[in-house]
């Protein structure tokens, strides 16, 4: 009698401790949320002015990058002013909205 329960206990256990599903991200909603992006990722060669700091081409960069990337600056775990204030304003679905638009450009 006590098998099952032990079962039943162990794959509660194993399902409350999965980790969360990925979200799905909007395409459309992303390129809509991507529009201020486009003021320094969208343009070629762009540098701040202090710190000296290139920036990064986004568009073609893997959906699960860009969601990791986008998370840690909203966490703080990755560094940059810019990118740490700018995160602050995304959900977790504005970040797989965004990241599903990004990953598919050329």
């Amino acid at each position: 009698m006590m098998r099952p329960l032990t079962t039943a206990a162990c794959l509660a256990l194993s399902i409350a401790a999965a980790p969360a599903a990925a979200q799905e991200g909007n395409v459309e909603n992303g390129r809509l949320l991507a529009y201020t992006c486009q003021g320094c990722h969208g343009v070629e060669g762009y540098k701040n002015a202090y710190p000296n700091y290139h920036v990064p081409k986004i568009g073609g960069q893997s959906e699960q990058y860009l969601v990791n990337a986008l998370s840690d600056y909203k966490r703080g775990s990755r560094k940059h002013p810019t990118m740490q204030v700018q995160s602050q304003g995304f959900s977790d679905q504005d970040i797989a909205d965004l990241a599903a638009y990004l990953s598919n450009l050329k």
